[in-house]
């Protein structure tokens, strides 16, 4: 009795937690890499159809997970997934860096097509510096960067890196970016935690003559921090003038500095930090408004004995300076044959648990899509069928305000075959920014009323119509229908409600 009642407690708080959690707007992403083929494409088979297809497999997987966003490596080597002036098709797509697909499709087109088609968010993944994977076997066109302007890179271990501290380097980088959002729907530019590399043991980033040529009075390690700076300035400008909706993100390594290291620094022990170490002082950025949110990769587990999830995540959260926090979460972990905690199937349960107790926290990523398709420790099932079974807007960016959209048209009737037709008729010059209708249900049935809930999310398109079927359970059913547009600011609500008469046919209210 005793234990069957702990139980049912257990149950209901679990329910509790989950429920009003699910209520408010999270952002639940999944990062899919392109280098090396780690998620996307299988190969390099320059097989446009089944690069296809499995892309269309990987969205519906990760919607049905409960997903509303998927960040995309589109340049992970001074490359591109999509026909560009200024870097060649990567390797990773075709086979051959500089080689277009055959026959011709436009990755990047089709990707984000696909992904707001199911309404999530495409985020434009770039690696910031790195143009060549690895210089003793990398495929590298005749017309690569690296190739035009030698004197932008620096070499360091089997890579090659641009300059930092080279500003046509930087302008270089600032230019892809541009050409990107001007060409592009794309949600947001998401840029990786590769400044400067991490260190290679015993080996100095070899950046001293552009540190001695630079004439600056600053240390090496603040001039390092200022170059830094100074391309996120740059383009987080170039963001803003192009198309000031989109949003501008950095998933950096997960602690900033240590405390042994500064006062507001984490109570970590990390032996990297941002700061130190990659010269990415990211409270800097988010202090000055220059990037909309932080995905910090907090790989480790719950209680790890230098970077405890836990405290990291709370720790992120009284250092958001308003901007919008999303923790990476490193699920690949489960795959490691020494990861014994990463076994654990509540690991990434708990880890939402806690990162939902924060209001300055919104939302999650995953690292990475194919973790997914292994299923560890059945995380497809726990996402979609508890802790993601809802789903969730996106939090809107308030400092991004464009106006909240116009109250949609929508209009509602019963058909014969016992359902609900909500349609919403869009007008085009009105409605241009949103991209996305919202109908919210609360039912009232024969003992109690159930909870007003996101039935549907429908991308724009047209025809809008959305079908639910009506419970003879039911006595009234209330529809709320609103819009959102492409800063995932919500409109006021259209209401609609059926009630059953008494000759039990269902009215319109």
């Amino acid at each position: 009795m005793k234990s069957w009642l702990h139980a049912t407690l257990f149950l209901a708080l679990f329910i509790s937690i989950t429920s009003q959690a699910q209520t408010r707007p999270e952002f639940r992403g999944v990062w899919i890499a392109t280098v090396s083929n780690i998620d996307w494409p299988q190969d390099r088979t320059n097989n446009p159809e089944k690069q296809k297809a499995d892309f269309i497999r990987l969205a519906e997987l990760h919607k049905r997970n409960g997903m509303n966003a998927l960040v995309v490596q589109v340049r992970p080597v001074a490359d591109a997934f999509y026909p560009s002036s200024l870097e060649p098709w990567s390797e990773f797509l075709t086979g051959k860096q500089g080689q277009a697909p055959v026959p011709f499709y436009d990755p990047l087109q089709f990707m984000i097509e696909e992904t707001h088609k199911r309404g999530m968010e495409f985020h434009a993944w770039l690696n910031p510096y790195r143009a060549v994977f690895n210089i003793n076997s990398s495929s590298i066109a005749p017309d690569h960067i690296t190739r035009k302007h030698p004197d932008w890179f620096l070499t360091y271990g089997d890579k090659r890196y641009f300059d930092p501290g080279n500003k046509q380097a930087q302008a270089f980088v600032v230019s892809v970016v541009q050409d990107i959002v001007k060409r592009y729907q794309v949600d947001a530019i998401h840029m990786d935690d590769y400044f400067y590399p991490y260190r290679i043991a015993g080996k100095e980033f070899p950046d001293e003559n552009s540190f001695r040529n630079s004439g600056t009075k600053l240390s090496k390690d603040n001039w390092r921090r200022s170059n830094c700076d100074s391309i996120i300035v740059a383009l987080h400008r170039t963001i803003r003038t192009e198309r000031p909706g989109c949003r501008f993100g950095i998933s950096p390594f997960g602690v900033w500095r240590n405390r042994s290291q500064d006062p507001e620094g984490s109570d970590s022990k990390a032996g990297v930090t941002n700061y130190d170490d990659l010269y990415a002082d990211i409270l800097l950025w988010m202090r000055k408004d220059w990037i909309d949110y932080v995905t910090p990769q907090l790989y480790l587990e719950i209680g790890h004995d230098k970077i405890d999830y836990e405290k990291m995540v709370e720790w992120w959260a009284r250092h958001s300076h308003g901007k919008h926090i999303y923790i990476g979460h490193g699920i690949y972990r489960a795959g490691e044959n020494n990861s014994i905690k990463w076994k654990n199937p509540n690991e990434i349960p708990n880890q939402i648990k806690i990162l939902r107790k924060h209001t300055n926290v919104q939302g999650s990523v995953y690292f990475s899509s194919k973790s997914f398709e292994k299923n560890y420790n059945g995380w497809n099932d726990s996402l979609r069928n508890n802790y993601y079974k809802e789903p969730a807007l996106l939090p809107a960016m308030h400092w991004l305000h464009k106006g909240k959209p116009a109250t949609p048209n929508a209009s509602i009737t019963t058909t014969r075959d016992q359902q609900a037709l909500i349609e919403i008729q869009s007008d085009p010059k009105k409605d241009a920014n949103v991209k996305c209708y919202v109908v919210y249900k609360q039912s009232e049935g024969a003992e109690s009323n159930t909870e007003k809930k996101i039935a549907a999310i429908l991308p724009v398109g047209n025809p809008l119509k959305w079908t639910d079927p009506l419970s003879n359970n039911d006595r009234s059913i209330r529809y709320w229908i609103t819009a959102v547009n492409q800063t995932n600011e919500e409109s006021q609500p259209r209401e609609k409600k059926l009630a059953r008469n008494t000759t039990q046919t269902w009215t319109i209210q």
